[in-house]
């Protein structure tokens, strides 16, 4: 009779398990399979069963549905295949399935078995010659899933080894339940036990899978054992009560009560240890992870860190991202700190196929992540205001002793070039450029260390550049700037910026030996989040010396020049909330890059 429990709930299980995977056959490779081959488990236990269910009369109807399991187990190999990512050319799935087909369709015109009445089970199929041509085909099949399985086992690395050792348990635990029925087949005097843990095989192979493909599995099977453990907990205690010297309903039920709340957390524990293996995180973790990321000043360094800290702690290289998207089909488990409207939040991706416990210490650990970037955050922050207060003071300064100097500097120039008025004109001339040259240095230093404010409105770029390009004939402008690009700036600050680097370039190819009157080309790009604007020219290049000091004052490229129009454009596109850079962009030698933000 327990044998008959035993089964019927097996039955029920596996239809209502298959049921799970159907409805999430998205988000397990192969669970269409699976459920199939868990339906053809549930065919084999009625065709066992009906006999003892409806009598011997059913006999014909129960060879009928035991001739189905070589198509069951060509269910199975299939399954294996596409569960282990093997590859397999189709024409072997295709032969799996003639087998199993043709062997069940013999079966089903060929009686494969007889029955027989055994003292524990009852009614019991025996097979005979058609039968084991059917079992010969049951048993090949199964044996080449197993197959697959083990050498798949043998190759993966962490998490598919973890996540096929669970399938392949599984299987094994299935083969030691059907050891039962052998039993019963050869008559042995004992009672076919193992029968009885066939509960647990669907199970096993579903939550196997399940907990690794679908995370919130695991969220069940976690209360579902809670509740089994609080409710063996109440019946024991139950059990015990009438060994108290009286006897009280109420009592008991407090005794009860008072003892599932007392032990409410140990057992709480006691399951996640068992449904989330390795992913028990104590306050003493999350201390010393907050002391490991403590350091961490740059986005870059808080990624480098968390990913040693994360890989480390559940032995899986896991890659770390400050900032981005996390892709939704990553082959490597991601952590990626995102930043949101209000806070960070932490994104996982590529942990599909990661044990439960790994998974759970990644979330937490992610929380302790999230922290660290709104800490780098903030620092860097604090860091940018501090800059911009010295930059200011410095300004502040400089301007205060340009404005002294040029206004001490007037008289003295006025004066030399009225006293040079009877000079040769070649002195003259030689006078009048140096005195061009001194005050051009003070406009522009007095232009850089001023304070000002910017006047944003909404303008169009390639109008902009069209009309400072007028003053220089020898601008090429590239077809991308003969439509509109509408940007958020301060005109005025933008025609300044052009200008400079109009002029720039352009002293630069006429000092250039080999390019006399070179050319200056101009070209607009969108990219996401930007508008780029490249102004290059065909000059003599910029010195390596220079080039890491190209936009601090006072580094100029060209001879002559006052070392501050590069500065100014680096301080417009800062004000802007966009930067300056030197890009290469062949042919030309010297390419300037302008980058407008088009977000606010």
């Amino acid at each position: 009779m327990l044998i008959h429990l035993a089964l019927a709930f097996s039955l029920f299980e596996t239809l209502v398990l298959a049921g799970v995977l159907l409805a999430w056959a998205d988000r397990v490779a192969g669970a269409r399979l699976l459920a199939a081959f868990l339906g053809g488990i549930a065919v084999w236990i009625v065709g066992n069963e009906l006999p003892n269910w409806l009598g011997q009369g059913m006999e014909r109807a129960s060879m009928a549905l035991l001739a189905t399991a070589p198509l069951t187990s060509a269910f199975f190999f299939h399954f294996v295949v596409v569960f282990c990512g093997v590859r397999v050319r189709r024409v072997l799935i295709a032969a799996g399935y003639a087998l199993g087909a043709t062997s069940t369709v013999v079966s089903e015109f060929l009686l494969p078995a007889y029955l027989v009445h055994n003292r524990y089970i009852g009614w019991i199929a025996l097979p005979h010659a058609a039968g084991w041509i059917a079992s010969t085909a049951w048993v090949v099949l199964g044996a080449g899933g197993i197959a697959v399985l083990l050498a798949s086992f043998v190759r993966a690395r962490q998490p598919a080894f973890s996540q096929i050792a669970a399938v392949a348990a599984s299987c094994l635990w299935g083969f030691a339940c059907l050891a039962g029925y052998g039993m019963a087949v050869l008559d042995l005097p004992v009672y076919p036990f193992p029968l009885l843990g066939l509960p647990l095989y669907p199970v096993i192979l579903v939550y196997g899978i399940l907990r690794y493909g679908v995370f919130v599995a695991n969220a069940w099977a976690r209360r579902a054992l809670v509740w089994t453990l609080l409710l063996a907990l109440g019946a024991a205690v139950v059990a015990l009560t009438p060994l108290l010297p009286f006897e009280s309903r109420w009592l008991g039920g407090l005794a009860v009560a008072t003892s599932c709340l007392a032990l409410n957390g140990p057992i709480r524990r006691v399951a996640e240890q068992l449904v989330y293996p390795g992913g028990s995180v104590t306050a003493a973790d999350l201390l010393a992870w907050r002391q490991a990321l403590q350091s961490a000043e740059t986005a870059e360094a808080l990624a480098a860190a968390a990913s040693s800290v994360l890989t480390r702690r559940i032995g899986i290289r896991v890659e770390v991202r400050i900032g981005g998207d996390a892709p939704g089909d990553a082959a490597a488990p991601r952590l990626v700190a995102v930043r949101g409207p209000e806070a960070w939040a932490i994104e996982l991706a590529g942990w599909d196929a990661a044990p439960p416990g790994p998974r759970h210490v990644a979330e937490l650990f992610g929380s302790v992540v999230a922290e660290a970037a709104a800490r780098v955050e903030q620092t860097q922050q604090v860091a940018a205001r501090e800059r911009e207060r010295q930059l200011q003071a410095r300004l502040a300064e400089l301007g205060s002793l340009a404005a002294t100097v040029a206004h001490d500097i007037r008289n003295p120039l006025n004066i030399i070039a009225m006293a040079v008025a009877s000079a040769p004109a070649d002195t003259r001339r030689d006078v009048a450029d140096q005195v061009a040259r001194i005050a051009n240095l003070t406009k522009d230093l007095l232009d850089y260390a001023k304070p000002w404010k910017l006047v944003p409105a909404r303008i169009d770029l390639a109008a902009q550049v069209r009309h400072a390009a007028l003053r220089l004939p020898e601008v090429s402008l590239h077809a991308s700037l003969a439509r509109e690009l509408p940007v958020e700036a301060d005109p005025r600050r933008v025609e300044q910026a052009l200008t400079n680097l109009f002029e720039n370039a352009r002293v630069a190819t006429i000092s250039a030996d080999d390019a006399p009157g070179g050319r200056v080309h101009v070209e607009a790009e969108s990219v996401p989040g930007a508008l780029l604007l490249h102004v290059c020219d065909d000059g003599p290049g910029v010195p390596a010396e220079i080039r890491a000091r190209l936009f601090e004052p006072f580094a100029s490229r060209s001879p002559g020049g006052t070392g501050l129009g590069l500065a100014i454009v680096a301080r417009i596109m800062r004000a802007h909330g966009g930067s300056v850079a030197l890009t290469e962009r062949p042919p030309w030698r010297t390419c300037f890059t302008l980058s407008f933000p088009t977000t606010p």
